[in-house]
């Protein structure tokens, strides 16, 4: 893996990335030697040519990255995919004509466009079933040790069983505690502790994860010196568990870990940065929507009676409390019988068109007002109410130490896990926040946003 904007991004689905855009620019390219009548090379270097194909090129990529295509590498059916490709040439098609209303000049000419799609249709098809085949294979798991098992190392297991895009197999364990050939999460127990040098030479290991709950008097810190000074990376099962599922667990989390660690906690620099951002971006993000919200402003009144806005106290930066604004997209007095509740699939409380203000997040855009006020960011742990706050911090360790950042209108936590309505749910949510206060920076600001637009397209995750 590569980590890239402060996320480790598989090397098997980069190097599809990379070479995917070589390859569909190359389609266009060669599609232009074959219908245009005139010398290709006035078209591709004097006429704008390798611009266009370059924004073509783009609008597959992107349509490519919301089919989940570069998440999931593996071809599970040949006819499916084609229906996608087929579904992403056609949005190529339709962006190509809302260029066209722009400017005519920037518009691919049509026989080109339906020449190159062709031959990019066919070259993507053909080189997926060959990369999932072959050059995954080619190009290498790393392979992976555990010394020792805990909960840690079984869900860091469970989680690379669910994700063999990462590129990472588990080889087995060295643990005294099961026999030789013991089942465990994601492979086998090869060996006690006292074999590990010997069991990690057969096996060649990449990378040997120490997830050993008790350490004192058992820790082989000798052999792993040793494998360590012979090329192999040894890691402890926390760190590992934050690579791979790009979250900080709880599981096995010592304050020691949080008080010594040189990353964790905002930095003053990037705070100041991300504030002149925060003001900048929803400064014209309000110019700019601002006919939207008025409409949807018409169709909460419209629809139902009662407020335009809904005010909630939320807790914030620090533990205080602040008023985060939305639409309204619940009856009037919804709470009044029930009192402060998680909302639920299908909740009997949303109205009609709040389902729809929710299926697309419209209901959160008052919110670029509470950014404005500073009370929020773009980007951060999503605010929770001060009633589950006070559950939540009496059954969740280290759940307040999520606001020592300001809370955002979407977050790491939204682009990697579903609408939480349980205690599980919030602790998972929390991995994920303090994922991004351990690792906060433009760079992951500006991929989170990439992230949640792709998921306001698809509409996933609304409740």
């Amino acid at each position: 893996m590569i980590r890239l904007f402060r996320v480790s991004i598989p090397t098997v689905s980069l190097a599809l990335l990379i070479s995917e855009i070589g390859l569909i620019t190359s389609a266009y390219i060669l599609a232009s030697y074959v219908v245009l009548p005139y010398d290709p090379t006035v078209f591709l270097l004097y006429d704008g040519g390798i611009y266009r194909i370059l924004s073509v090129t783009a609008s597959i990529i992107l349509g490519l990255h919301f089919q989940d295509l570069y998440t999931h590498i593996r071809i599970h059916s040949r006819i499916a995919l084609l229906q996608q490709l087929s579904l992403i040439m056609g949005i190529a098609f339709l962006m190509q004509g809302l260029i066209s209303y722009a400017n005519q000049d920037l518009r691919m000419p049509i026989r080109l466009m339906v020449l190159g799609s062709a031959f990019a249709i066919c070259t993507i098809f053909v080189w997926r079933v060959l990369y999932a085949k072959y050059l995954v294979a080619v190009l290498g798991a790393q392979r992976l040790l555990f010394v020792g098992g805990n909960v840690l190392t079984d869900a860091i297991a469970e989680h690379l069983k669910t994700r063999p895009d990462l590129g990472v197999d588990v080889i087995g364990y060295v643990d005294d505690n099961d026999l030789p050939g013991t089942p465990r999460a994601g492979g086998k127990v090869l060996g006690p502790i006292s074999a590990l040098r010997r069991i990690a030479t057969e096996v060649s290991p990449d990378r040997i994860v120490v997830g050993m709950s008790e350490r004192r008097n058992y820790m082989p810190v000798l052999d792993l010196l040793e494998l360590r000074f012979s090329g192999i990376l040894v890691e402890e099962a926390n760190t590992t568990y934050e690579s791979v599922c790009m979250r900080i667990s709880t599981l096995e989390l010592r304050p020691s870990q949080l008080v010594f660690s040189g990353e964790l906690g905002p930095r003053q620099g990037i705070v100041f940065l991300q504030s002149v951002f925060n003001f900048t971006a929803a400064l014209l993000g309000s110019i700019v929507l601002l006919p939207a919200m008025l409409a949807i402003a018409l169709g909460v009144k419209l629809s139902s009676p009662g407020p335009i806005l809904y005010g909630q106290t939320r807790v914030g930066l620090g533990g205080n409390t602040f008023t985060v604004y939305k639409f309204r997209s619940m009856h009037q007095n919804a709470e009044a019988a029930t009192g402060a509740v998680w909302a639920t699939k299908d909740d009997p409380r949303i109205t009609r068109f709040g389902r729809f203000l929710r299926k697309f997040r419209f209901d959160e855009l008052p919110q670029l007002f509470n950014v404005l006020r500073g009370d929020m960011a773009l980007v951060g742990p999503r605010p929770e109410r001060p009633e589950f706050v006070t559950i939540l911090s009496e059954r969740v360790p280290f759940y307040r130490q999520r606001h020592c950042v300001k809370p955002g209108i979407t977050g790491w936590a939204q682009v990697n896990h579903k609408y939480g309505d349980t205690i599980e749910d919030s602790v998972t949510k929390l991995e994920y926040d303090l994922y991004y206060i351990k690792n906060q920076s433009s760079a992951l600001d500006m991929y989170i946003i990439f992230q949640t637009l792709k998921i306001i397209l698809l509409t996933r995750g609304a409740q």
